[in-house]
């Protein structure tokens, strides 16, 4: 309760600060979208519609949408929402969506670029916050080739290349975009750093009364490159129809080796062993969509859309033991995991205005989910060997095999309404029916029902000021993975993790104010949100174990929750400091979500959601330099252990205290500069400080909720700086 007064009076605050700013200013007519022309950027010498966005104050803010995480990454079907429109028009994609395009649309094929802050049945996405819609040139009679090449370091001395290319224009009716890159490393990253070249780690473990137990000391090399060729084709066969098309296919084949040297002080006297892990691995992925809309002479639109993509991921990860480096080694693990992910998706509406200021759109979608799964186990024990399972003995895993397939249909209306000059709402409902059967080592099959609402009410105090409150129920998609047996990466002692063919949607009734200000003169953007979230069924860890003496737990449905939130934006252009180039940036985020877990028999914090954290950054523009430079630092709070750790994860048997969430420690830094050959040249720098990630796990004897603690281990890993350099042009 003190927690949600505290949130409560700060949000009142911030709401009366904002107030008293926009009845300082005159009330100008309504216009709640903020458009930059072509012009804006000139002096900047862009080279991509990426490098015009980095120049509008609290773009990140409008690209981020949302900003609140969601249960399971919720991207359940191909819904409406999102925040990158061109030409007013979204990418019928997933994994091909509008953002990653926006490094291969070059600067001088935009006409200009919008921040459209309402909301309208005209809008070819429902607004989640934000909506930024590039809007290019309607004539290009020329093609540009945009390249951008270069190299990362690591901190291990490693260079790895990387490089884009991508070959745009218009022919008639046709518009085009072909691309291709190259990078290493991980996409998105993860906590372990396993996808950087070379990770080195180190674990201290002690045992419940403090004394030394052992150490464990590795170095991780990972030989990532990931490759990616996508397209993009929109034809305007008439005046009033439009068909598009998009095609992605990506690739990247992680192998990875591991060196533990394990210092063992238990024994007597202290000894030494080695373990060695070779671990094969493949993956890509394929998507491809389109659609169609016919617009008719009334104003009323016909939109279909669909996608089929498709996941492939395969690792074999090999376990080898010795008393010493270059000695004889004894294979003591075998386990092989693959999956392939599918989805088809087909999105069908009608949308017409019923009258003045008010739109109804229709429609029904339609989709299949697939994964398979499989996972071999073998280990060095008494038994007859098989050569599909390393040499080793194999082990039964249950439900190791395993195919889920889900067939949903969801029919939607969504209405909107502009109720005056200032205030718009939209309102929708969707009905959605399934079933999921899993099939293989478990056969099971369930039907299930949701009806989900939402309401968003805009109120446009000002030009600049803007009320955005709203409140929506949710469902998460599940992770196929946990329905059937999986690894788990982040502990030594624990090979596998069990399925769980029960496991159920989480549900969340959300509800958000937002308040969002423009500064006069395009001088910034100040933004607060406040958020409550009410959870049932949330996912955690639930108990299946066979007996006492053998504790498993798997995914599942522990309960219901709630979540608050308060996150705090600002990015300001220092012009009142006769510096109108430069623009800070800061965000502070607070959060707090409880759930009483059984299993632990105690309130719990829910993840994704941390106590929270704060990033600043600035940027300074040099315009008749064509000079560019800027940092960015972003910590998390708390410290790692108790209560008032950032994220704490619980198991049956043992939890974890992280020493970061969403915002771990980082510091980042670039350079770019337009030089020779009029081609641009940027140099950057991650985790400039390279910050150490460290957690403490905490083992015990039987049930955690027991508390009879047996063992703390500490594992600390760094990745070190990367040095990035990158040389861009248009052509």
């Amino acid at each position: 309760m003190e927690v949600k007064t505290r949130y409560t009076y700060v949000t009142a605050a911030v709401f009366l600060v904002f107030s008293g700013l926009a009845l300082a200013q005159e009330l100008p007519e309504d216009d709640a979208t903020v458009t930059y022309p072509a012009s804006y950027f000139a002096e900047y010498g862009a080279v991509s519609v990426s490098d015009m966005l980095n120049r509008i104050p609290g773009i990140g803010l409008a690209l981020e949408g949302n900003q609140v995480p969601s249960f399971g990454g919720n991207d359940r079907g191909l819904g409406a929402e999102g925040q990158i429109l061109i030409n007013g028009k979204r990418l019928a994609g997933k994994a091909n969506e509008a953002s990653s395009q926006l490094d291969r649309i070059s600067a001088d094929q935009v006409e200009y670029i919008e921040i459209i802050r309402g909301t309208s049945g005209n809008l070819d996405l429902r607004n989640t916050g934000q909506l930024v819609n590039i809007v290019l040139k309607g004539e290009r009679s020329t093609s540009n080739i945009s390249t951008e090449l270069g190299f990362t370091r690591f901190h291990d001395g490693e260079l790895k290349p990387l490089g884009t290319i991508s070959y745009s224009g218009q022919t008639g009716q046709l518009d085009y975009l072909l691309s291709a890159d190259v990078r290493s490393g991980c996409n998105g990253g993860n906590w372990w750093g396993n996808c950087h070249p070379l990770q080195e780690s180190f674990e201290t473990s002690l045992l419940a009364d403090r004394s030394l137990n052992e150490t464990r000391a590795f170095d991780r090399y990972t030989e990532q490159t990931n490759y990616r060729f996508n397209t993009n084709l929109v034809y305007q066969a008439t005046p009033d129809d439009r068909i598009a098309f998009n095609a992605l296919y990506s690739e990247n084949d992680p192998p990875s080796d591991l060196l533990r040297t394990i210092t063992d002080y238990q024994s007597s006297p202290v000894s030494v062993s080695i373990e060695r892990e070779d671990t094969p691995s493949t993956s890509n992925n394929w998507e491809f969509g389109g659609d169609y809309e016919h617009s008719f002479s009334n104003g009323s639109k016909y939109k279909l859309l669909f996608i089929v993509n498709e996941r492939n991921n395969a690792s074999t990860r090999e376990r080898f033991a010795s008393p010493a480096l270059g000695q004889p080694e004894t294979k003591n693990l075998f386990l092989d995991t693959r999956s392939r992910y599918r989805e088809r998706i087909v999105r069908t509406s009608y949308g017409w205005g019923l009258q003045e200021g008010q739109s109804l759109e229709i429609g029904v979608e339609g989709a299949q989910t697939i994964q398979d799964s499989s996972l071999r186990l073998g280990l060095n024990v008494p038994g007859i060997t098989s050569p599909n399972f390393g040499g080793l003995r194999p082990i039964s895993v249950p439900n190791a095999i395993s195919e889920v397939e889900e067939v949903r249909a969801e029919g939607f209306a969504t209405h909107n309404w502009q109720i005056n000059q200032r205030m718009s709402l939209e309102s929708s409902l969707l009905y959605e029916v399934s079933e999921i059967e899993q099939s293989g080592d478990v056969n099971k099959k369930r039907d299930f029902d949701f009806v989900k609402p939402k309401l968003d009410f805009r109120f446009d105090i000002s030009r600049s000021l803007q009320l955005r409150v709203s409140a929506e129920k949710d469902v998460s998609q599940l992770s196929f993975r946990d329905f059937s047996a999986g690894v788990n990466s982040q502990d030594d002692d624990q090979n596998t993790v069990a399925g769980n063919p029960e496991l159920e949607q989480e549900q969340t009734w959300r509800y958000n104010v937002n308040l969002d200000y423009r500064l006069p003169n395009d001088g910034g953007v100040l933004n607060s949100r406040f958020f409550y979230y009410d959870v049932r069924d949330s996912i955690g860890k639930v108990d299946i174990s066979p007996d006492p003496q053998n504790l498993l737990s798997a995914n599942g449905n522990v309960g219901d929750g709630k979540v608050f939130g308060l996150y705090l934006n600002a990015s300001i252009r220092l012009g009142f400091l006769n510096l109108p180039q430069a623009v800070i940036t800061a965000r502070l985020n607070l959060e707090d979500a409880y759930i009483y877990d059984p299993l632990i028999a105690k309130k719990r914090t829910i993840i994704p959601f941390d106590r929270g954290g704060f990033r600043l950054g600035y940027r300074q523009d040099i315009p008749e330099r064509n000079l560019s430079f800027g940092l960015n630092y972003q910590e998390g709070f708390g410290e790692m252990g108790g209560t008032g750790g950032n994220r704490v994860q619980y198991d049956i048997d043992n939890v974890v205290f992280y020493n970061g969430g969403k915002m771990q420690p980082n510091l980042t830094f670039f350079a770019e500069k337009v030089g020779f050959a009029n081609l641009t040249y940027r140099f950057e720098i991650n985790n400039a400080l390279d910050s150490e990630n460290c957690m403490l796990r905490k083992r015990y004897n039987g049930y955690l909720r027991d508390r009879d603690l047996v063992e703390i281990e500490n594992p600390c890993y760094t990745t070190g700086a990367e040095f990035v350099l990158k040389v861009r042009s248009t052509f």
